[in-house]
């Protein structure tokens, strides 16, 4: 008998839901509560399509060669389709230094090293019309999920979910990807249902304006000052898109009260960036034009949840993917990569077996093993990073020498060896695109020999592998833009 699965939600994590579920046989419903995109090409759909249930959906997005090798192997005519509307795929030999290039050679694991860019609304477009185009698969637009049906006592069994309007879905399974807002985890809550969440803050906020290349432009020169960097106070990237768009996303730490509040502006937007050197040339006015406003968002959390208590499953025939189970700081670039792979990992755990506590169990064991990795590292930086803004702000700190000596290690050792080798760089580069877990590399006897060299190398004589200054100290890039330095530095020594 062919299972049904009902999806709440068909942003990326529903898409990914049904991309893996379907090839299996499964009749797959994706419940969503938006309209429709726009019938239109990329653009339109950027600009006209009412998306709310994703709100980071015009924000900067990166995809990493994670995802993209799921594509590649499981939807090559998907990767195709994405290409022809404009999607980029840049290799590992876009990164590379002139200092990397002289000793670079090529190697046949490059071609899983490699990134798709485009904006979250162009890819989104791209794969739900490739999901609608599935036989097995329906998306019915504008069905908002109320809430969930469900039988028996511990452990709860859901049966479907209920829709606005009073109609019911029956299915065999369902899958919640209805992102970071959703409410099916509260709905279980008031079922009695025991769930494990970890969560804390990220302790920034996300900034983003686009940008369009003027017609016979082309993008700056690689290989100067960095488009991508961390000047403590403030966090930047330059992110390359699709059809000749790209975008900008500034991180602002939340105790920057005085930035935060003034940052939506575009002409300080403008103004911050045209005083960081590797943004200041993608903002030429002869190279490019302003497309969109400046889009804020804030609450960004790490969150971990759990459908096993002690050892049991906690509710059967229920599954998350994406934000609504695993939330990540968007810094990362992670959250579509871990939808992809939670329902990668989803698909498995129910072609496993057929019992239901057994493919709970068999998912959240992959889940730690494939996900979990990336979660507690990016929630280690997270919170080194709240650390170092709170001590930008504070004149009276002092470093410990354990601190300085990190500094160190981290600035001119590990940073250093991989701007000069590009044996260094793959291994590293694997490590953060989820091709393997991401401190193995360093851990290699090999690498960290390496590394280890590099550090103790006379930092004259490793002086032209250094990047040239990211940007300006804080001070002088908020009197650039007309901003009072002293009032946040104020505040914190007061508190």
């Amino acid at each position: 008998m062919t299972e049904t699965v009902a999806v709440i939600g068909a942003g990326m994590a529903g898409l990914w839901t049904a991309l893996a579920l379907a090839p299996t046989g499964r009749k797959v419903t994706l419940l969503d509560r938006d309209p429709p995109p726009p019938p239109g090409d990329a653009d339109e759909a950027f600009t006209g399509w009412a998306h709310r249930g994703v709100t980071h959906l015009r924000h900067s997005h990166a995809f990493l060669a994670r995802l993209r090798g799921i594509i590649r192997d499981e939807h090559p005519a998907l990767l195709e389709a994405l290409n022809a509307a404009g999607c980029r795929e840049l290799g590992l030999d876009g990164m590379l230094t002139e200092r990397h290039r002289k000793r670079w050679r090529p190697r046949p694991e490059d071609a899983d090293l490699v990134v798709l860019t485009s904006r979250r609304t162009t890819m989104e477009l791209v794969i739900r019309r490739y999901v609608e185009a599935m036989p097995n698969v329906e998306i019915r637009s504008e069905a908002f999920v109320e809430g969930l049906d469900a039988s028996g006592e511990a452990p709860l069994k859901v049966t479907g979910v209920r829709l606005r309007g009073g109609e019911t879905v029956a299915a065999d399974l369902v899958v919640d990807a209805s992102g970071r807002t959703s409410s099916a985890f509260d709905q279980l809550a008031d079922l009695g249902v025991q769930i494990g969440e970890a969560a804390e803050d990220a302790g920034i906020l996300y900034f983003t304006r686009h940008y369009r290349l003027r017609p016979g432009q082309v993008e700056p020169p690689r290989g100067g000052a960095p488009a991508t960097g961390d000047l403590g106070f403030i966090k930047f990237g330059v992110f390359p898109a699709d059809n000749g768009c790209f975008s900008i996303t500034l991180c602002v730490p939340e105790i920057e009260l005085e930035i935060r509040k003034t940052i939506v502006d575009p002409a300080i937007f403008d103004g911050i960036c045209r005083e960081i050197p590797g943004m200041r040339p993608w903002l030429e006015p002869e190279r490019t034009e302003a497309v969109s406003k400046v889009y804020g968002m804030g609450d960004l959390k790490s969150r971990w949840r759990t459908l096993v208590s002690e050892g049991r499953a906690a509710v059967l025939g229920f599954f998350a993917v994406g934000d609504s189970l695993i939330r990540t700081n968007p810094l990362y670039g992670r959250g579509c990569a871990f939808a992809a792979v939670s329902a990668t990992l989803l698909r498995d755990a129910l072609e496993a077996g057929r019992d239901p506590a057994g493919r709970l169990f068999a998912y959240e064991a992959g889940l730690k093993r494939e996900i979990l990795p990336f979660f507690e590292t990016m929630q280690k930086d997270d919170r080194a990073a709240v650390r170092r803004a709170r001590q930008a702000l504070d004149p009276h700190h002092r470093p410990s020498l354990r601190s300085r000596i990190l500094k160190s290690f981290a600035e001119d050792g590990v940073a250093i060896a991989i701007r000069s080798d590009p044996d260094l760089l793959r291994s590293a580069m694997r490590g953060f695109h989820m091709l393997e877990h991401p401190s193995d590399w360093l851990k290699r006897p090999v690498n960290l020999g390496k590394v280890l060299l590099h550090w103790m190398t006379p930092r004259a004589a490793k002086a032209e592998v250094y990047p040239p200054k990211a940007g300006p100290r804080r001070a002088e890039l908020m009197r650039a833009v007309g901003l009072d330095p002293e009032l946040d530095v104020s505040r914190v020594s007061a508190g």
